[in-house]
């Protein structure tokens, strides 16, 4: 038998056949991987049928003591905008610098995947997040259904759900959903909160720079926010801008238009006004009531007519004294309750969120006087008993005046109308600092008192909420007036919450007579005849006191009529000297501009507790001798031991004005 040969070789693939084969083979591996990553990661996707819902933190309304709006607080929505009313260059926008792809893309970006993916490999390690080549479609996935939280699981259920969604909807209304849901910073969710937010119009009505601004908040919304972030904004406007020309979503002639278009940017909501006051009552609320559940509306004591015209003084008054360094300056005013009426808590709010009408403690300077002068009425004294300025040492300390001579002798009305340093430094070494103290503290100073000498010139540390409230007693009659903000907080439907009415304590008397007639008499020559003569506002019954420390680094000026009182403070944040400014000038006459606008609508009455009219004399010559021999021997009081060791450096008198 012949020996057979080998049989026939395998017919070789074509390349075609070839590609059919491993096409066919990585499909199978392809649906087998993506069997398995559904089984992984889709298990425990969120449920989607919240796409519609919208969850967000109450909001909290503030009212005036009228009923008018003076701020609102918490997330801001607006309803949902139809993407045909919007100019066609605001979705492209958003498209040009978030997604070029999103109308070819299924949902994901490979590409941009990769990216990300050699970018968070090559910078492993050094801490910060990773990033994730997301699409439009695939941050609306994680905005509507997931959390923030940056890591590989979230992500993978973020492409799943992005399927999903390119699956359900179409690419202009995943683009609608997108647009009206993303957090633009500043409370604002959505394009049209957004528009309302930063310019004051609705969406319909955005330039081309007012939607590449916004466009630009997509990569950090705080960190590009126009408001505190404006040349960051700007910078990223213009790569915004330049992407819409190399995408041909515009041409180089409409975005240099753009460029020359100037965007207004609101530094805070249109309807957002005394933002110091709101502040520091929006710290109150949640201690009042705990964390908010539903929308609330909070009634406060302010009156916005009356804060407008406090807001315009001070800013009025700090550039009429730049000249003289002045750069700050705060106000509060409350009524004879204590009720808070005006609050400034600084020139500008939008360069400057500290609060300098209660977080800021500065000295009083002979703002703090009446404490020295109440005590010494308290313990007998009248204001027509004669003292003498003249040298004194207490310790080691000798107090001087401000003008650096010695008048004499006075009344105790004059020492306090021309803030004798000497006359106050011996009337507190007299009664006692701690008597002096505890007149303070009654009236409604809770900062800390510092017991040395100087104490009685005001080297002491308060806000000026602190000495409003501290002198409303002498405006109301003698009784304690702690200052407060909120009336009632109540929920949106209705039901109060808290009612200051009902929780509040009697209040106490806490000057007596003839102490309070002695005291506003005083205080009425300080602005009739003493160094607080700029305060004058014609046809009004005034008093107050002014108040300069050393080096002229605090000016105060505190000053009421009946039932109403007004602190103003002037100086520097960094606590620098001005040039010369006392609390006769600038504080008082910011204290006049604000007063004589208020006055007339508060409708105020006279100082109550009358007027003091010294008894008339037999002997007028005997009663100056004894006055001046009182001023000399201490009037028969013991006095305290000096304190040892040097006192702190003591306030500066005021010059007359």
């Amino acid at each position: 038998m012949a020996k057979q040969g080998p049989g026939p070789k395998p017919a070789r693939r074509t390349p075609l056949q070839a590609l059919l084969y491993w096409t066919a083979v990585l499909g199978v591996w392809g649906a087998i991987f993506v069997v398995a990553f559904l089984a992984v990661f889709a298990t425990d996707l969120p449920d989607t049928s919240t796409l519609y819902d919208v969850e967000r933190q109450p909001s909290i309304s503030y009212l005036d003591q009228s009923g008018a709006l003076v701020a609102v607080r918490g997330s801001q929505y607006a309803p949902p905008v139809d993407l045909d009313k919007l100019p066609p260059y605001v979705p492209k926008a958003f498209v040009a610098i978030e997604d070029r792809w999103f109308y070819w893309h299924p949902g994901f970006n490979p590409w941009g995947i990769v990216r990300s993916q050699i970018y968070n490999w090559t910078h492993r390690g050094e801490g910060g997040p990773l990033r994730g080549g997301s699409t439009i479609t695939q941050q609306l996935a994680r905005n509507l259904f997931l959390t923030p939280a940056q890591n590989y699981r979230r992500k993978a259920q973020e492409l799943v759900l992005a399927l999903w969604l390119e699956a359900k909807f179409s690419k202009k209304e995943i683009l609608a959903l997108y647009l009206n849901r993303v957090y633009f910073g500043g409370g604002a969710y959505g394009i049209e909160a957004a528009a309302q937010r930063y310019f004051g119009k609705p969406a319909s009505q955005l330039t081309l720079g007012e939607s590449a601004l916004l466009a630009g908040m997509m990569k950090g919304p705080n960190r590009y926010s126009p408001v505190s972030q404006t040349d960051r904004a700007e910078r990223r406007a213009t790569i915004v801008l330049d992407e819409m020309v190399r995408t041909g979503a515009i041409t180089a002639a409409e975005r240099d238009a753009a460029f020359k278009t100037p965007v207004r940017v609101n530094p805070t909501l249109a309807n957002q006004r005394a933002q110091y006051f709101t502040d520091w009552v929006d710290d109150q609320v949640r201690s009042l009531v705990g964390e908010p559940t539903e929308d609330l509306v909070v009634e406060t004591t302010l009156d916005l007519p009356i804060q407008t015209a406090a807001e315009q003084a001070i800013r009025r008054g700090v550039e009429a004294g730049k000249g003289q360094g002045v750069e700050q300056a705060a106000l509060v005013a409350i009524d004879g309750e204590g009720r808070i009426r005006a609050y400034v808590g600084g020139v500008d709010y939008n360069a400057s969120q500290f609060d300098r009408a209660t977080m800021a403690k500065r000295q009083a300077g002979s703002a703090f006087k009446p404490f020295v002068y109440l005590a010494a009425m308290d313990a007998g004294r009248t204001p027509g008993d004669m003292v003498v300025d003249e040298p004194i040492k207490i310790g080691n300390w000798s107090p001087r005046n401000y003008t650096g001579d010695f008048r004499g002798p006075m009344t105790l009305e004059t020492a306090l109308a021309q803030s004798i340093n000497t006359v106050a430094a011996r009337l507190a070494s007299e009664v006692g600092t701690g008597n002096v103290a505890a007149a303070a503290r009654r009236l409604g100073i809770n900062s800390h008192i510092q017991l040395d000498p100087s104490m009685a010139l005001g080297a002491v540390e308060v806000s000026p909420l602190e000495m409003a409230q501290a002198y409303a007693p002498f405006a109301n009659g003698g009784f304690l007036a702690k200052g407060y903000g909120i009336s009632r907080i109540r929920t949106a439907s209705g039901k109060i919450l808290y009612d200051h009415s009902v929780e509040k304590a009697a209040r106490p008397q806490v000057i007596g007579s003839p102490s309070l007639q002695y005291m506003n008499q005083m205080m009425r020559q300080v602005v009739a005849a003493g160094t607080g003569t700029r305060a004058r506002v014609p046809g009004y019954d005034l008093a107050g006191k002014t108040g300069t420390t050393s080096d002229y680094r605090d000016a105060w000026f505190v000053g009421y009529t009946g039932g109403f009182v007004t602190a103003v403070w002037v100086g520097k944040d960094d606590n620098k000297p001005m040039k010369r400014v006392t609390g006769g000038g600038a504080p008082a006459g910011m204290w006049r501009d604000f007063m004589g606008q208020a006055l007339p609508r508060l409708k105020v009455q006279a100082i109550p507790g009358g007027t003091y009219t010294p008894p008339p004399s037999a002997d007028p010559i005997g009663d100056l001798v004894d006055g001046i021999a009182d001023a000399v021997t201490g009037g028969g009081q013991p006095t305290p031991a000096p304190a040892t060791g040097p006192a702190p450096k003591a306030p500066a008198d005021d010059v007359p004005y």
